[in-house]
């Protein structure tokens, strides 16, 4: 059987050929990930040094001095941000940076949000429950840590300035909740995250290698906390690892900004009545 070639001018149809790999310049990588692990390592340092002043408030008190602090730090933020993608080249989709599905980003958000809450409550719970139940802790002894390394919350923010006047306190659950924490660290995550899977694709692009890297950038997020008590640093850390998960499953950062917002906001709107309970908790003087 004869196969007429084909017409003149009608080019043949070749087979479909593989993607070509984009070729990775690695030392614009390199610097990438040094500007955002030194970023996040003088965020912790700057956060001790915070903590040792007992009178400084690190969010100021007034709300003029809330967005100044405020406004400062995500400029820093930004230019490290900046500086670390114009080195690299990161694209959009390798920071994950693309909203899908309408609404879909900030209903997950606050599902998630209360998702998470629930779990860290219901964790330390039931280690709590099981230290007493082996002995290894008493009742008073578990009350008391609590007490002695309960999150330093009243280093943040002024509770009397949250009770007293509305706009501070609509500031802390809006510009403090959403664009400084939700934005500007879920931006430092991704950004970390596309530095890891494209520096070694073959250990952090595959589905365990992802969550190694969520696990390592998890644990930069929770040094970040130093000045805020241990119990901050093992919630941060466990929160910036559900976070990273999120991101990661959506392949976006848009579902993690909104839960890590709405956490913080519900955090910082409770917080007057969670420092009147860590109070009720706390150890005398001697003990």
């Amino acid at each position: 059987m004869n196969i007429n070639p084909p017409p003149p001018g009608i080019p043949l149809v070749l087979s479909a050929q593989p993607p070509v790999a984009k070729p990775v310049n690695r030392w614009r990588w390199w610097i990438h990930l040094l500007l955002l692990g030194s970023y996040i390592i003088l965020v912790g340092i700057l956060g001790q040094e915070q903590s040792a002043h007992r009178h400084v408030l690190a969010l100021s008190l007034t709300p003029g001095g809330l967005l100044i602090v405020c406004t400062s730090g995500l400029c820093l933020f930004f230019l490290v941000l900046g500086l670390a993608v114009k080195v690299s080249r990161a694209s959009c989709d390798d920071l994950w940076l693309r909203w899908r599905r309408g609404l879909w980003p900030v209903a997950i958000g606050v599902v998630y949000s209360v998702a998470l809450r629930f779990a860290i409550s219901t964790i330390v719970s039931w280690v709590s429950l099981a230290l007493i139940l082996s002995e290894v802790m008493t009742p008073q002894s578990v009350q008391d840590f609590f007490a002695s390394n309960r999150p330093s919350l009243e280093k943040l923010v002024d509770i009397s300035a949250m009770r007293e006047n509305s706009l501070y306190f609509w500031l802390c659950l809006t510009v403090v909740s959403f664009v400084v924490a939700g934005l500007r660290e879920e931006l430092w995550r991704s950004a970390f995250l596309a530095g890891l899977r494209t520096l070694w694709p073959r250990r952090f692009d595959t589905p365990p290698g992802r969550v190694v890297a969520v696990a390592l950038a998890a644990i930069l997020f929770a040094f970040a906390h130093l000045g805020m008590g241990l119990l901050t640093i093992l919630i941060a850390g466990g929160l910036g690892f559900a976070l990273g998960l999120i991101m990661v499953f959506h392949r976006s950062i848009w579902p993690a900004v909104i839960t890590h917002g709405m956490f913080d906001a519900t955090s910082l709107a409770l917080l007057p009545r969670l420092i009147e309970t860590f109070h009720q908790f706390q150890p005398p003087l001697g003990h």
